[in-house]
């Protein structure tokens, strides 16, 4: 992962983009980011209005991941546009963001194993769902993801403040992870740290989703065992992409190797489908998708329409 790579990029683009292309990239990504937050906005509105939903331990898990992805392209959005208007901006301010950045990129993965658990003991564990899935567990879940995510950044920012003497922070600096912890015990942790989460994310991901299978296989439904099939290749497929921040900047090495002569627009590129394009399949995967979050939605979406009608009539 390499949350910073925006901000690391933004500033080649700033430097050799042409004006036009910098304004078209930067429209793109703002877009984008606005459009997304505002549909995660929506289900965030939908989610405060229905008991039947914030009740519900699968749909808290849920809206957190809206707020942690709401909360990710916000900084990454930022660090975005602020490397081609500032450049370099206080080192202080660059610490907070990186942090949120890093804080946000590591709680999706977390979250989506923590759904897959618990998308496994409703389907196993039918009759211990209520026992073993109360509200109470679901937000000490949701604290232990932040604590594993505090790992990845914490101790760097406290290795920071005993090399520097708490220097960088009063500097100006361009905002990136590599800038802002440049230590090597920091790389060497972040590397060490990504490929224990990239291998325990995945081993929780395949154990769940096999026995989901093979529990709607057992069933002897055709629409069961299709559905099962569906969801876990979609929430697969979402988990994919956000294991994909993990190796971003190896990612992005290659590709830079591969097609030199338009590294920019292959960052770019990269940039999009990486750090925003799972923002987006969160709310269709969980949101759209499902039966119960789908219908309140549609009621919200259409009492909203029917209030707007009404002004329009006055």
């Amino acid at each position: 992962m390499n949350v910073s790579s925006p901000s690391q990029n933004g500033s080649l683009l700033s430097s050799r983009d042409s004006y036009n292309d910098a304004v078209i990239k930067n429209f793109i990504v703002i877009a984008l980011g606005l459009t997304i937050n505002y549909i995660n906005g929506t289900l965030i509105h939908t989610f405060r209005k229905h008991q039947i939903l914030y009740a519900n331990p699968r749909y808290v898990l849920f809206i957190h991941l809206v707020i942690n992805d709401m909360i990710h392209l916000t900084t990454v959005v930022t660090l975005f546009v602020t490397s081609y208007v500032l450049q370099k901006i206080n080192g202080t301010l660059c610490c907070i963001i990186i942090s949120f950045a890093i804080f946000t990129t590591q709680n999706s993965p977390l979250n989506l194993a923590v759904m897959a658990l618990q998308c496994y003991i409703t389907i196993c564990f039918p009759l211990r769902h209520s026992e073993i899935c109360t509200m109470k567990r679901t937000y000490i879940a949701i604290g232990w993801i932040w604590a594993m995510s505090s790992i990845a950044i914490l101790p760097d920012i406290c290795l920071v403040v005993a090399m520097d003497y708490g220097k960088l922070f009063t500097s100006t600096i361009y905002c990136e992870r590599d800038n802002l912890l440049r230590h090597p015990v920091s790389k060497t942790k972040r590397d060490v740290l990504y490929s224990i989460y990239l291998v325990v994310i995945w081993i929780v991901l395949f154990y769940t989703y096999l026995h989901i299978f093979f529990a709607a296989k057992a069933a002897r439904s055709d629409g069961d065992l299709k559905k099962a099939r569906n969801t876990i290749l979609l929430h697969g497929f979402q988990l994919l992409l956000c294991i994909l921040t993990y190796v971003y900047h190896l990612i992005v090495r290659l590709l830079v190797y591969l097609f030199p002569r338009n590294y920019l627009h292959v960052i770019f590129v990269s940039y999009i489908f990486i750090q925003m394009l799972p923002r987006f399949v969160s709310p269709i995967v969980y949101g759209v998708r499902d039966q119960l979050f789908r219908q309140k939605l549609k009621k919200h979406l259409f009492c909203g329409f029917c209030f707007k009608t009404r002004l329009a009539g006055f």
